[in-house]
């Protein structure tokens, strides 16, 4: 398998070549000549199994994986048997470790970057890297798999057609400011939230967008996988005695058309 080569408008006029031939013995052949390619790698959710065959070969045919928490990491590469080298690569340390990475990358070596679960930059470290390898002409390859709003989405039983996805709410500052900005939106709105604040993102959603149709998913694809369905104060009522554990969807209805206040009748000539 050759990686493609596309030259963005931004990059410089450098040529490169990708580094990455993973053949039946799954080694990486890289020339002296060529820069490393930086592979964004999507790996499960929760559900191992999840993960694409892509992605397993990738991983195995790497000379290095950034992962968000190596920890976690070991989990995934021990049940796929892959025996790479891995380093600490998460939103409290990019800017330290990304200068290790771009040297790596530009002496021809090929780095895996992978999250605790899901798609590398939706709500999870990436861009700051993505944007650095940019910079310096070095060639991305992203390996798409899974992503939890996905299947909050198509579970809701919320319009699908059109959307936005929004992350995590601000958990102080700006929070008030989000849910205003917000409030006429009338395409199907997604966000992220922690089990911890799951409860006061639906008040201030109930008190700023007012009833609307809601879902919550959570747990997606593990063993107590959860959707509630209802209006924003019904799962409230729901969730007030109940503990919530594990990362949690929001799926909410768009704002509704506003409707077209109608002319006075003209007052006829007395």
């Amino acid at each position: 398998m050759k990686c493609s080569k596309h030259t963005k408008p931004w990059e410089s006029s450098i040529s490169w070549k990708s580094d990455l031939q993973i053949h039946e013995s799954n080694t990486a052949v890289v020339s002296e000549e060529q820069y490393g390619t930086l592979f964004l790698v999507s790996t499960p959710i929760g559900n191992l199994k999840d993960i694409t065959l892509r992605a397993v070969e990738t991983l195995r045919a790497v000379d290095l994986i950034a992962a968000e928490d190596t920890r976690r990491a070991a989990i995934l590469l021990q049940h796929y048997d892959i025996r790479k080298p891995t380093i600490s690569y998460h939103n409290f340390n990019e800017r330290k470790a990304a200068p290790r990475l771009l040297a790596e990358l530009r002496a021809g070596k090929s780095v895996a970057l992978i999250t605790d679960a899901g798609t590398p930059g939706i709500s999870d470290p990436a861009f700051y890297l993505v944007r650095e390898a940019l910079a310096h002409a070095l060639p991305l390859e992203a390996i798409p798999g899974p992503a939890a709003f996905v299947p909050a989405l198509i579970l809701s039983g919320l319009p699908t057609d059109r959307f936005v996805f929004e992350g995590f709410p601000p958990v102080k500052k700006g929070r008030q400011t989000f849910f205003q900005e917000l409030k006429h939106e009338r395409r199907t709105i997604v966000l992220y939230e922690s089990p911890q604040r799951v409860l006061r993102t639906l008040t201030a959603v109930l008190e700023i967008w007012g009833d609307r149709r809601v879902a919550l998913a959570r747990e997606l694809t593990k063993l107590h996988e959860e959707t509630l369905r209802g209006r924003v104060s019904e799962l409230l009522d729901i969730l007030q005695n109940r503990t919530l554990k594990g990362e949690c969807v929001l799926v909410i209805a768009g704002a509704e058309p506003r409707r077209e206040r109608s002319a006075a009748p003209e007052t006829p000539p007395g």
